[in-house]
């Protein structure tokens, strides 16, 4: 090998990147080799390439190949104070900035939210999502985050963009007063909002978010254990409901528990039913008077407005009722339908099952005795009626 090439073997005459790592920024490996003036550079689609001079941002190549010269490398050019015509080999450091999408970034919350509800009171709560951001002017998002890195990925600035994202969205949810119940159904605003916020930070970086979701906001253990007790008790609607409900609840705990067998199964069973009952009696006796009854046997106190009658059988064996006085009278004075038999008591002129008027009394014309309705001759005297 000559000399001469050995000379033009170090310089470099293609500058291209193959983007195999998911990289964000690949600084391009000339180490001390200069860059030789028409050589060939290759910026595939979704990439940029950036000049810097001595630590300066100089010219920023779109997706293209391109034959480097004074021509379309002005900034530099107006850098190194080359002359028309320059054609030596010079040096500067190329970055490969990707500038397509990068998706399926998380965010999420180190720290529970503070919030207050109307409902549930003070409460914290926590959330996550994902977001997806792409470079938007690489020149800015190398001045501002690289340096003199060599190679940036997302990992080295996911943690400085998600703490964006949260604060954002603190702020968003402290401000929007919309109650904890309905949060689920306003993701998608919540989304929006919290994107325009994030905004102006992104782009004074160079970057761009494209999207931002809100997956979940979620509350502790204990204030979803308390929304689910309510709602099973909505479900179950009375305390009649909700006590079947617990009891089919038992049911179900014990037949799920082997361990228990069926002594365990038997027990919880009885208990959730005998409370039902009892719950179920008290409520389907709301006015009932539980003043205690006298005692067998014992008679009716004469000032009370009760009478006393027994069943002729006599002796401790008999039993004893107390009959309202007024209702015994009434009883006396009725009448049998002459129709359907319904007894019709005395200020009661029809029978109100038929309607048939009230019998009137009969008297034997010879003796006056009193005649019943269906006699045909005085049981007194015989005479015929």
């Amino acid at each position: 090998m000559g000399l001469f090439s050995f000379i033009k073997g170090q310089f470099i005459e293609v500058i291209e990147w193959l983007d195999d790592a998911g990289s964000m920024v690949h600084r391009f490996p000339a180490y001390d080799n200069a860059i030789k003036m028409g050589a060939k550079l290759v910026v595939r689609e979704s990439q940029a390439a950036v000049f810097v001079n001595e630590g300066q941002i100089a010219d920023v190549f779109g997706p293209g190949t391109y034959t480097l010269s004074t021509q379309n490398m002005p900034v530099l050019t107006a850098l190194k104070s080359w002359k028309y015509g320059f054609n030596s080999p010079f040096k500067a450091d190329v970055f490969f900035v990707g500038t397509a999408n990068f998706t399926d970034l998380k965010w999420g919350t180190t720290n529970p939210i503070i919030r207050h509800d109307g409902e549930f009171g003070i409460v914290r709560l926590r959330g996550f999502g994902t977001y997806s951001a792409r470079v938007k002017d690489p020149g800015l998002f190398l001045k501002s985050l690289i340096g003199t890195r060599s190679d940036f990925t997302t990992d080295q600035i996911s943690g400085f963009l998600k703490s964006m994202i949260v604060t954002c969205i603190t702020d968003l949810l402290g401000e929007s007063n919309i109650p904890i119940a309905y949060l689920a159904a306003s993701y998608e605003e919540l989304s929006e909002s919290a994107m325009d916020r994030v905004q102006p930070g992104f782009e004074s970086m160079g970057l761009e978010l494209t999207l931002l979701l809100i997956e979940n906001i979620s509350l502790p253990d204990e204030v979803e254990k308390a929304i689910d007790r309510r709602s099973a008790m909505g479900v179950a609607g009375d305390l009649d409901q909700y006590m079947k409900f617990q009891t089919a609840e038992a049911i179900r705990e014990a037949a799920s528990n082997p361990n228990a067998g069926g002594a365990g199964m038997g027990a919880g069973f009885g208990a959730g039913m005998g409370m039902a009952q009892v719950m179920g009696q008290m409520m389907n006796r709301p006015g009932e008077n539980h003043a205690p009854a006298p005692s067998n046997g014992a008679p009716g106190t004469a000032g009370s407005g009760t009478i006393s009658r027994t069943d002729g059988t006599g002796g401790a064996g008999g039993h004893a009722e107390n009959v309202p006085a007024a209702s015994a009278d009434a009883a006396a004075g009725t009448v049998p339908c002459g129709q359907c038999g319904t007894a019709l008591l005395p200020s009661q002129k029809f029978c109100p099952e038929c309607g048939t008027p009230r019998p009137q009394k009969r008297f034997c014309a010879e003796c006056g005795e009193a005649l019943a309705d269906s006699a045909k001759f005085c049981p007194n005297c015989g005479t015929k009626v």
